[in-house]
This record gives C-alpha cells, sequence and structure tokens, in this order.
C-alpha cells in the first residue's frame, strides 16, 4: 500500500484489523501519541486529506494513495504553523502529551469553527491545563516570553520544550527506537499479562505448554520466576513509609486483574495470543469489598500472613494496614458544653489519574551490561534503587530514564511495569517493552483512596471553635502502596489548619479485595479537606455566620502550633510571616462579591451549552468557598542534588534529577539558573530525570520539584558563578596584572563568545583553559513550610435533572514569590478543572465482586473543553524563607479545596447538603426530590 505521510511517500502492508495509529508509529512517527486507542482522547489526531481524524480508529487499509499530515508535518520548531506557534506563546500545554493532537485538530479551523471551538475541540482531551490557555491559543493571545537577561524569575517565561512539543517532536517514553548499543540485536519484545478473573483467589496450577509453543513466544513467566523478595509499588524517600507486601508474580491473587503470568513475544498481538493460551486453575477464596466489613471478626484476611514488625501492616489479622488514634484535650466534654455542634458523614470515590500517557517501559542491558529502564515515572531514582533491591542488582548497575512523562498527578510515583520488564529482560537477555491500554489504566493502575469521613464539630456562640473530631476510614485496596502515607497526610493539614484546643483523629486504612489505590494530587488531603469544609459550612449556618467570617476567626495565624492531636509533637514544620491565607480569604471573598452575576452572563456563559438562570424556577444558584492548607514538602526529608557546567559553547548544562511531567520545574529550573548568572534561558539545557543526570533526586512529588530541587540548582548555579568571578580575575589578572584589581563588578553575563564580569570580557575558551567550570548544590527538603488555598464558586442547579454547572470559578494561592506567573496560573487552573471533575461526575466505580465497570473515557468522563469554566486565579503577596527566591510549591494544592466550595454552593443553592462525591445529577436530583441528605 502506498500512501504519503508529512510529505513523504510511503510503502507499508497493514496487518488484518490494524489501525492508522499503530501503522504510523511502526514508520517512525512518533507525534502521533497513544492516548485510549478508542477514539475517546485526540492524542492520535492526523489529517487524511487534510480532515481531522482519530488514527486510533481509523483502518489503516483505507490509507491506499492518501495523505497523512502529523503535527510535525504542520511546521518544525524553526517554522511553525501559526497554530503552533500560538500554542507556544500561550503556554497552551503543560505535560503536552494531548498538544500534538490538539494542534492538528486546530490548524484546520475556519472563523466558524473558532466561534464554535467548544464543540469542535470536544473530541481532544486534555488532563493538565483547565483548558483556559488552549483558549487563549486559539484567540492568539501571547501570555509567555523567552525571558530577559539576568531577570528570569518573576517572568512568564516560555518552556524550553515548547516548539518541540507543539510541534510533535518532544520525546516521551517510548519515542525513540530501541537502542543501537543493545547487546542482542534482534528486534523488540513485547511484554503482556493475563489478569486474574477474581477478587481473590490461590493459583493452584498453570499449564504453559501451548503458550510457549506459539510461535513469536520467547518466554512465560508465572509466579515461579517470582525472585521472591517482598516490596511496595509506592514510592517515598524511605523505603520503610510503604509496607513489604507485593510480589513482582504472586500465587495468591488479591484483586481482578491482578498478575497470574506475563508472556514474552515478537508483538503485543503474538503475546495476547499466547495469555489466551494459558491454562489457569484457580483456588477461588472469599473476598471483602467494603472497608467497615474488612475490620470485622471473622473477614477474609488479605496478608493475614505477614507481620506488623518484618512487613509494616499495623494489624494484619484485622485488614488494617495504618491507624492513627489521638486526642488533645477532651472533644465528647467540649462538645456537651458547646452552643453549636455538626456532626456529619461525608465520602468520596475513587478517582482515575486519567494521564494521557499511559505506564510503560522499555528494558535493555546495554554495551556496558547496565540495565537501563526507560519509563514513565515521576521517581527514576527511587525506582533504580526499589528495582536494584527486589532483583539483587547493584544500583549503579541500573539505569533509569524517564524523559518528559505525559502526565502523572501521582500515578506515576508507582513501580507498575519496571518490575516486569526487568524480570523479562533479565530472562531473556533482549530488549523488552511493556505499555498499559487505557482499560489497563483504569482496572490495575491505583486510583485514588476512596474515604468515609466522619466529622464532629462544635463552637462558641460567637463561632469560636471548640471541638474538632474526624474519624477516617480509607479504602486501601488490595496493596498498601501509599496507604500509610496518604492516610497519616489526610488528617495533618487538614486538622492542623484551625486552632482548636480540643482535637481528636481516628483514622484507619483498611485492605479490601478491590483495585489498589495509591497517590493522588492532594495525597489525601482533598477526601479530608471535604468533609471537614462541608461541616464548618453548616456550623456557620448554624450560628448565622458568614462563611468567610468563620474561617478567618478559627485558622492558624503566624506564632501558631501546628496541631493535629499532639500539642508537644516536634515538627520541621515552620509557620512564620510568610503565610498568606488572611489574604486568600479577602482575595476569594472580594471576587464573588464582585464577580460575574447579571443574568445576561449567566444566559451566555462561554464554556457551557445551553441558558442557564432562565426566567422559570428550574435553575437556582448558590455561592461557596473553602480554605485548605498543604505541607510544601513532603515529611522525613525529599533530597536533591544538582550540577551546573559553563560549556565551551558559552552555555550552561544544567543536570538535576526531576523528572517534567507538566509540572513545569524544567522552566522554572532555566529561570533560576538564568537569574543567578544573568544570562537568558535559552541558554540553558537541562539533562534531567535520568539517574546519571544527578548524584540523587528523591522524585518529583509533593510539588517538590521548585522547593526542593530548584533550591539545589540555585545553590549550583550561585556557587558556579562565584567560580566564574574567580577564573575570570585569575585570567584578566594574568593578562594586565596592574588593572586587574577592582575591575570585576557583580554582573556576571554568558554569551556566545564569552563571560563578561562587569566591564572585562573573558573568552570562553580562556576562561576554561584552567579546566572545567562546574559547581554542585543539594537541598535536603527540611525545614518544611505552609502553602494555602482558597476556594471560591458561584453553581447553578437545574431541579428537575440535578445538573450543576459551575458560573464563576475563583482560586486565591499563596505560593510565596511567584517564579513564573503564567505557569503557576496554569498549575491552578488544571487542578481546580480536575478538582471539577471529580466532585462532579469523575468516579472509578466497582461492582460488588470488585470488578471496575468504568474502563474507558467512554463512561468515566474526563473534563472537556466545554464542561469547565475559566478560573479567575489571584495571587497572594509572601515571601517564604524557607523556598529558592521566597518560593513556595503550588502544584498539589490547588486541587484540595475545589469539592467543599462546589458542595458548599449546591447546598446554598438548593438547601440541601450533599455528603458524596461526585455530586453526580442523579444524586443530586435525588437531594432536590427528598428535600433531605
Amino acid at each position: 500500500m502506498r500512501f504519503e505521510v508529512d510529505g513523504t511517500p510511503v510503502e507499508a502492508e497493514p496487518q488484518p484489523g490494524q489501525v492508522l495509529r499503530t501503522l504510523l508509529r511502526e514508520q517512525g512517527v512518533t507525534s502521533v501519541k497513544k492516548g485510549c486507542d478508542s477514539g475517546d482522547c485526540g492524542a492520535c489526531s492526523v489529517l487524511v486529506d487534510g480532515t481531522p481524524v482519530h488514527s486510533c480508529i481509523t483502518p489503516a487499509h483505507r490509507l491506499e494513495g492518501r495523505s497523512v499530515t502529523t503535527a510535525a508535518g504542520l511546521g518544525t520548531p524553526e517554522q511553525p504553523h501559526p497554530v503552533q506557534r500560538a500554542f507556544a506563546e500561550a503556554a497552551a500545554f503543560q505535560c503536552g502529551f494531548c498538544t500534538a493532537g490538539m494542534v492538528v485538530t486546530a490548524s484546520t479551523f475556519t472563523a466558524e469553527d473558532l466561534a464554535d471551538h467548544h464543540r469542535r475541540l470536544k473530541g481532544n482531551l486534555c488532563r493538565c491545563t483547565g483548558y483556559r490557555a488552549i483558549e487563549d491559543a486559539l484567540a492568539g493571545v501571547v501570555n509567555t516570553t523567552c525571558g530577559p537577561a539576568g531577570d528570569a524569575v518573576g517572568a512568564s517565561v516560555r518552556a524550553p520544550a515548547a516548539m518541540r512539543i507543539v510541534t510533535g517532536r518532544e520525546e516521551y517514553t517510548l519515542d525513540v527506537p530501541p537502542s543501537p548499543d543493545v547487546r542482542a540485536t534482534e528486534a523488540l519484545l513485547h511484554l503482556a499479562v493475563l489478569g486474574s478473573p477474581h477478587a481473590h483467589a490461590r493459583i493452584v496450577r498453570i499449564d504453559s505448554r501451548a503458550a510457549e509453543a506459539l510461535p513469536g513466544v520467547h518466554a512465560v513467566l508465572t509466579w515461579r520466576d517470582d525472585p521472591g523478595v517482598l516490596f511496595s509499588t509506592g514510592r517515598h524517600e524511605s523505603r520503610l513509609d510503604d509496607p513489604d507486601d507485593t510480589l513482582v508474580l504472586d500465587r495468591v491473587l488479591r484483586f481482578r486483574g491482578q498478575r497470574v503470568a506475563a508472556v514474552v513475544a515478537e508483538s503485543v498481538r503474538v503475546a495476547e495470543q499466547a495469555c489466551a493460551l494459558l491454562e489457569v486453575e484457580y483456588e477461588v477464596l472469599p473476598s471483602v469489598h467494603d472497608p467497615d466489613a474488612a475490620r470485622r471478626p471473622g473477614a477474609p484476611l488479605l496478608h493475614g500472613e505477614k507481620t506488623t514488625a518484618e512487613h509494616r501492616i499495623a494489624e494484619p489479622g484485622r485488614n488494617v494496614v495504618a491507624a492513627l488514634h489521638g486526642e488533645t484535650g477532651d472533644v465528647d466534654a467540649a462538645l456537651a458544653t458547646a452552643a453549636a455542634t455538626v456532626e456529619g458523614v461525608w465520602s468520596t470515590g475513587r478517582v482515575s489519574h486519567a494521564a494521557l500517557e499511559t505506564h510503560a517501559t522499555r528494558g535493555r542491558i546495554d554495551a556496558d551490561g547496565r540495565l537501563v529502564l526507560r519509563t514513565a515515572t515521576q521517581v527514576p531514582f527511587l525506582v533504580r534503587d526499589e528495582v536494584a533491591r527486589v532483583f539483587g542488582l547493584d544500583p549503579e548497575r541500573v539505569r533509569v530514564v524517564a524523559k518528559r512523562v505525559g502526565g502523572g498527578f501521582g500515578g506515576k510515583q508507582e513501580l507498575l511495569t519496571e518490575d516486569l520488564v526487568t524480570l523479562a529482560v533479565l530472562r531473556t537477555g533482549r530488549t523488552v517493552q511493556y505499555e498499559f491500554s487505557r482499560r489497563d489504566e483504569f482496572t490495575i493502575a491505583p486510583a485514588r483512596h476512596p474515604m468515609r469521613v466522619r466529622v464532629r464539630l462544635g463552637a462558641t456562640a460567637e463561632g469560636v471553635l471548640t471541638a474538632l473530631h474526624v474519624d477516617q476510614t480509607m479504602d486501601t485496596g488490595a496493596y498498601g502502596n501509599h496507604g500509610i502515607g496518604v492516610m497519616y497526610h489526610s488528617v495533618s493539614e487538614s486538622v492542623a489548619v484551625y486552632r482548636c484546643p480540643n482535637k481528636r483523629v481516628d483514622a484507619e486504612s483498611v485492605y479490601t479485595n478491590n483495585l489498589p489505590s495509591g497517590a493522588f494530587r492532594g495525597y489525601g488531603l482533598g477526601q479530608v479537606v471535604f468533609a471537614v469544609e462541608s461541616a464548618m459550612d453548616e456550623l456557620a449556618r448554624e450560628l448565622g455566620i458568614d462563611p468567610f467570617a468563620l474561617r478567618r476567626r478559627n485558622v492558624i495565624v503566624p506564632g501558631d502550633a501546628l496541631v493535629v492531636t499532639d500539642p508537644d509533637e516536634e515538627t520541621d514544620l515552620q509557620f512564620d510571616g510568610s503565610s498568606g491565607l488572611d489574604q486568600c480569604i479577602d482575595l476569594v471573598e472580594d471576587a464573588l462579591a464582585t464577580g460575574p452575576d447579571t443574568a445576561e452572563h449567566d444566559r451566555a456563559l462561554p464554556c457551557m451549552d445551553g441558558p442557564v438562570l432562565d426566567d422559570s424556577a428550574d435553575w437556582v444558584s448558590g455561592s461557596g468557598m473553602a480554605v485548605a492548607a498543604i505541607a510544601t514538602v513532603p515529611p522525613r526529608g525529599h533530597h536533591a542534588h544538582a550540577t551546573v557546567e559553563l560549556t565551551g559553547e558559552g552555555r550552561y548544562r544544567v543536570g538535576v534529577g526531576t523528572a517534567e511531567f507538566g509540572n513545569g520545574t524544567t522552566t522554572v529550573h532555566t529561570q533560576l539558573v538564568a537569574t543567578a548568572l544573568g544570562t537568558t534561558p535559552d541558554r540553558i539545557t537541562v539533562h534531567q530525570s535520568d539517574t546519571d543526570a544527578a548524584r540523587y533526586d528523591t522524585g518529583a512529588f509533593g510539588s517538590a520539584g521548585v522547593v526542593v530541587a530548584g533550591k539545589a540548582l540555585h545553590a549550583a548555579a550561585t556557587a558556579l558563578r562565584e567560580l566564574i568571578v574567580e577564573r575570570a580575575t585569575t585570567v584578566v589578572a594574568d593578562r594586565t596584572p596592574r588593572t586587574a584589581t577592582g575591575v570585576l563588578g557583580p554582573a556576571v553575563h554568558v554569551g556566545p563568545d564569552g563571560v563578561r564580569v562587569g566591564d572585562v570580557h573573558v573568552p570562553t575558551a580562556e576562561l576554561l583553559a584552567a579546566g572545567p567550570l562546574v559547581a554542585h548544590g543539594q537541598h535536603d527538603g527540611t525545614p518544611r513550610s505552609l502553602a494555602f488555598t482558597v476556594h471560591g464558586v458561584r453553581v447553578a442547579v437545574h431541579r428537575p435533572t440535578g445538573e450543576v454547572r459551575v458560573l464563576q470559578s475563583v482560586q486565591a494561592v499563596d505560593a510565596g514569590t511567584v517564579m513564573n506567573p503564567e505557569q503557576l496560573r496554569g498549575q491552578v487552573e488544571g487542578g481546580a478543572a480536575q478538582a471539577i471533575g471529580s466532585s462532579l461526575y469523575e468516579e472509578v466505580v466497582l461492582d460488588d465482586t470488585g470488578r471496575v465497570t468504568t474502563d474507558s473515557f467512554r463512561n468515566y468522563r474526563v473534563p472537556k473543553i466545554s464542561d469547565v469554566p475559566r478560573t479567575e486565579v489571584l495571587f497572594a503577596e509572601t515571601h517564604d524563607p524557607l523556598g529558592p527566591l521566597g518560593a513556595k510549591s503550588m502544584s498539589e494544592a490547588p486541587y484540595n479545596p475545589v469539592a467543599p466550595a462546589v458542595a458548599n454552593a449546591v447546598r446554598d443553592a438548593i438547601g440541601v447538603r450533599p455528603y458524596r462525591l461526585p455530586m453526580t445529577r442523579d444524586r443530586v436530583w435525588a437531594l432536590v426530590e427528598t428535600g433531605r441528605s
């Protein structure tokens, strides 16, 4: 079959049933991405004879004689298509995995299409941005700059990868061919997994003879091939933070979809065919799917054979992986004497990270005999160390490379594909690749922890809190990855944000035979903040006090102790004058009071379909707000090492271990270096997310990329500046000894032809003649500070259907010194949009047997461009002495206050309190119809 791709003639013979996306990828066209393979997300969009199509559902055989244009064919970084240039200038991407498909679709828009872009872009999903910047790009709005020399911090500097991303040339995990230095020169092998059909079972027998006999099969891996070392898929600085309860291949299966066996073959098709030939006999075991039932006597035990001391499971005999029960003061007595009390039980569902790039790993043995894993991870060094431990390897003989990752949100703080690929590589000696499908992402990748949270509050008649009790039950699923850390974190800042003399926390993280839960943006705070802030809103109503006033009266202020349940607990959290919480409350209150509230606005919302607040009584409106606090760095240390080197080309080379997955750390890192060294961001090259790039980096989670790795990098750049000044002084002194003293000023600027220090120019070659110029910096993430967010919304509720529409969304954030205003705005907007999705419709649904029924984007609704409003983002003016140049982290925080703000607004509109997330139409309709929660 002959066709054309980006102007180049191609001859290829598609396989029976093959789609265009996979055929293009086989031809090395990596600008076409895999997001869903079901025509739902648009990451694979291309033009066929000028018409945009989803290549993942376009039959390849239809391509005969036709022309295909991908993002790479629209333009190059040097000569981009106008739409590509607009996306780069507007910062209309974060991770960028969706962007190639987005620009392809937008490149065909007429003026009429632009006016109707919400409908025209419904087939292109973005999980990161919140869509405002994409709309700006379509409107030709320029939000970024290339960055001024020596003053990059504080400017909306364009991402270094911007032009590569918009033209489809940025490399993601699987966007490179197998390395030529692989010792075995045969073709890449692929791995497929047979998943358990049962929620709880023991493997009695596996007959793999038919599978092994299938042509193209190289290995069948079962529990007999497991290295026998327990670990956790959750990754933290200290591996002791997570329970050792997982094997690469286990004989006992604890949730539907868990690995039974894996096949390594010459193609995915053959590997999947071989999986179907495996004969497995199971002993089906009793299962339990509710965390309350799982703790009762006689319940099936998931990890009953394990121990507290060895495996770090709190109570294996009760299916409890972690527990916290503590109190300060006397909560019951305070409630008994309170002028007003509130009590309720709130519940939250599972939420999928839905990052558009699925989990994937390619492993090989390089020419030096090292294991090399190229993988989609937020934590390359933690993956390296745990893989080495599980397989008995020297960590120095393992290299992990992440490159750019297509979205994370905590979901790639797990070890989900790397272990199985390592087993396959060591078994076969070949290059092996394992890539999750979108269905895998919904059915076997961990989701956000579901929680049930009981809150009791007591207060004086003046609204001063006297009692606060949080009783939390968390479904950690079949394995305890993050089940300890999320539980402790969820009842930390959510409780500490309020001053109250009597506090109690009862929290337990419970094993069930459900899909495992894991790290998710906010790390448990979002679920508990939803409950606490909903209760605070009810308390305000009970007392007749304005919700903003009630928060002002009770939130912590600088000088207060950060108390959960133990006033004497030592903590590395520092809460001082850098707090902007008061400013955030004021900013949101003012914005809601003065924001758009006219009937004309409500009828003509640009992001919604159909009228809102018409003249009938069907639509009712309400407003709500909520506050949230979060530590700027994960506890117990978060380490980063970085280097900055002056190269012979008059540029800087940065080595840092942090991964870039839309968090924007690479941009901020270039700004920090450029500011410290008086140069422009374009003269900086970043080598990152590679265990060969730096000595160590805990990883990009907990928003640590700026406040930990960034601080290490700024220290390295500052040290290099001093080395340059010292070296230049010596060079100039050797030239003209009598005039050397005092000629060097503080300003250092690197240009293409050398270094200028004050008024003296020293060519780069002369500067480096005495040897390399490289400096190191490091930071351990302690002490830590607090960041704050306050969210406010106005909503409309359609009483006959239960539909909720967000009319106004505003979030004020305390981020310290704002490194990059446009990028920070995008992080807040993206977090708010993600939270609106999980507030109103996103939920991973399991049936009574633990089977996931929402296994595609068709029945798991990620917000589209028409689903979310623009969020107005407001910055408090603070300076954090602990962060680099006064900055705080702000990637996790924006998610946490949104759900309670929306719930409080719904309650204000319909007069009935929602207690369950998501607030889907049917649930809100039931509240309206019954008049009770």
